[in-house]
């Protein structure tokens, strides 16, 4: 049976798959009927996210409000026409805010010649996705009112305004591309961060958080001891 384009992570939480399992979306329907994306995968992915989302019983209308886990081309590439077919706000942390609003990805990270070269490139380069205003900055701690209650929890490295989420009721925490889970868990890619050291001491936040699901931007997501699965990737693969 081919798996389906939405999976249910808990209650009214859901992973949307926009490019197999290597690239998901995610929605947070509150008790209302009303909706919350986080993240809207490449520019290509909003056939694919609108059907993911009929598929869990949620059409377009139902959408209210699209977060952002950072300012890369895989995360909001579709953004743009999400919000226009939802007619829909966009929001993402006040450090990639500018890059939301230009299109044009944060540095890569110059301790890294591919960054470097990276850095070269996107100076010249036009925008990597569409440009899309931003309705909210978001701040560290932010609790959101997101099906219940849906917490910034600010992890940057990755990009400067990198975030993940934490939806306190059901215990599901979306890494974003702090933590990859394409065959096994692991680091970003390293030449795609701002500051790659940066990222791997930051993502040692989530040892501190409670959370029962470990849903991931890049990867299956994990509900069997998530917590020990990610805690003990950590102890093993301190910040260098």
């Amino acid at each position: 049976m081919p798996t389906p384009p939405a999976v249910l992570l808990a209650p009214g939480v859901w992973r949307l798959r926009l490019l197999g399992d290597f690239v998901n979306g995610f929605a947070f329907r509150d008790d209302d009927g009303q909706v919350t994306l986080l993240d809207c995968g490449l520019k290509r992915s909003t056939s694919r996210q609108v059907e993911a989302l009929a598929w869990a019983g949620i059409a377009p209308e139902d959408v209210r409000r699209i977060l952002l886990t950072h300012a890369h081309a895989d995360h909001a590439g579709g953004a743009a026409q999400m919000s226009r077919r939802t007619s829909s706000g966009v929001s993402v942390h006040q450090d990639d805010a500018e890059a939301v609003r230009t299109g044009h990805v944060p540095p890569a990270d110059p301790a890294l010649r591919l960054g470097r070269l990276l850095r070269r490139l996107e100076r010249r380069g036009k925008p990597a996705f569409e440009p899309v205003p931003v309705e909210e900055e978001l701040v560290d701690g932010q609790v959101l009112p997101v099906a219940g209650g849906l917490r910034v929890v600010h992890t940057p490295g990755h990009s400067p305004g990198h975030a993940s989420f934490l939806h306190e009721p059901s215990g599901v925490l979306v890494t974003g591309d702090a933590l990859f889970n394409v065959r096994g868990i692991g680091w970003s890619v390293p030449f795609f961060c701002t500051d790659f050291r940066l990222s791997q001491q930051t993502a040692q936040r989530f040892t501190e958080l409670t959370f029962s699901v470990a849903a991931f931007t890049h990867g299956a997501h994990v509900s069997d001891r998530a917590h020990a699965y990610v805690d003990e990737f950590l102890a093993s693969h301190p910040a260098s």
